[in-house]
């Protein structure tokens, strides 16, 4: 297989305009964004559309795309607000809409007739008919519904015509339920998942009661602290891409709009340097594990490969915790360096202190390790500590950092 014709598209989440211009930076070939309506994740920062054009501008100027999550199920009173916010962004350069509800897809085209639209998970697509089907009507990517296999991906990504592609989630959180389509939040905590609302009642814990017997706790639970019944663990594929390119999928897609930037800079960097191995010799491509160690270093539950191989057993869930594996801090953000008085500016994270160990990494470029010897506050005075969120500060490397890197230190 000559690697030229191996098109591979790696497609990151941004939560907000810093995580957007992050996502492109570190490797990103694509970054998919809300605004600040009808999309599904609410929770996160979103932008406005000022910063969509701002956004868009920078992902072309870096060669990269950007995708708009249109993907709530409208309902009667969403269908007027829509059509006008689609009348506002039609000019913003958006690159393609992800959508789930055929009658958001008539009121994209109905304004931006050349649109290209991507046709979201949550229109749980898993079979190639169907697939088919959408094609037809002008969809031009299928995201595919996590609940499918390699085998079912490749069979419905030869059954699609010439010029429709095939996306589908490598990393990531597991929705509990089938395609995200859930009703439990709506029920318990009257926020609607399939309008971007979701209190996530799956990690939460849970014990058995029966009706009569008010306070009785059945043993369901593995040991004394609950539960976590519908506790799925995350996904990752990163050891498994070219299974995933043998399918037919793509454009590897990242979960997470609500995570953290330093999330999205770790998970963004691991994928790509793992891509470009693939890309480079494909035919003699072998699995580094240093690029899983990398990723381990963001926040992370137990992964797991999801349905991609075989339906998921127990051994894919986490019934004991849904805590997060956070085994490094975010300390500091890289935002210039001064020549005359080799200083670099950093803007701090997480506290960190003179005397400590931390690494650094940038786009492209492993990290290394520093010893913090000296360190200044914006007024100039030498300190010995950052406590502050967001404290500016001057420090001596002996190896300058690029503008944009990022310091962590492992707790």
């Amino acid at each position: 297989m000559d690697n030229k014709d191996i098109k591979l598209e790696l497609l990151a989440p941004a939560g907000d305009l810093e995580k957007f211009k992050t996502a492109i930076t570190y490797g990103a070939d694509a970054v998919y964004f809300g605004g600040e309506m009808f999309s599904l994740r609410a929770g996160a920062g979103n932008l406005s559309i000022d910063e969509i054009k701002e956004g868009m501008e920078f992902a072309h100027k870096h060669g990269a795309k950007g995708y708009m999550t249109l993907n709530i199920y409208a309902h009667n009173e969403d269908i007027e607000p829509l059509r006008e916010y689609i009348s506002e962004i039609k000019d913003l350069g958006i690159d393609a809409y992800i959508v789930s509800d055929p009658g958001v897809i008539a009121l994209i085209q109905e304004q931006i007739p050349k649109a290209e639209i991507h046709l979201s998970t949550q229109a749980n697509t898993t079979n190639y008919v169907t697939a088919y089907f959408w094609a037809a009507h002008g969809v031009k990517r299928i995201v595919a519904a996590r609940e499918m296999s390699l085998k079912e991906l490749s069979v419905m990504s030869r059954a699609l015509p010439q010029g429709t592609d095939v996306e589908a989630f490598v990393h990531g959180a597991m929705c509990i339920s089938y395609s995200g389509r859930c009703l439990l939040s709506n029920f318990m905590a009257g926020r609607d998942a399939n309008q971007g609302a979701c209190t996530h009642p799956c990690r939460w814990k849970y014990s058995l009661v029966e009706e009569q017997r008010p306070g009785e706790y059945y043993p369901i639970e593995e040991d004394e602290r609950g539960s976590y019944i519908m506790n799925s663990r995350d996904l990752c594929m990163i050891d498994k891409i070219p299974d995933l390119v043998n399918s037919g999928v793509t454009s590897f897609k990242i979960e997470g709009r609500m995570k953290s930037m330093y999330y999205v800079a770790t998970v963004v960097s691991a994928y790509r340097a793992a891509i470009d191995d693939y890309l480079a010799n494909p035919n003699y491509y072998v699995y580094n594990p240093k690029h899983f160690k990398e990723l381990c270093k963001a926040s992370h539950r137990e992964f797991t490969h999801g349905f991609y191989y075989n339906k998921p057993t127990d051994k894919d869930q986490n019934y004991i915790t849904s805590d997060y594996t956070r085994d490094y801090s975010f300390i500091g953000l890289v935002r210039n360096h001064d020549e005359a008085s080799g200083l670099t500016t950093v803007e701090q994270r997480n506290k960190f202190s003179v005397g400590d160990t931390v690494e650094i990494f940038g786009p492209r470029t492993p990290y290394y390790e520093e010893t913090i010897t000296e360190m200044y506050n914006e007024e100039g005075e030498l300190i010995e500590s950052a406590p502050h969120p967001q404290q500016i500060l001057k420090i001596r490397f002996n190896k300058v950092p690029g503008e944009g890197f990022i310091m962590r230190k492992k707790k």
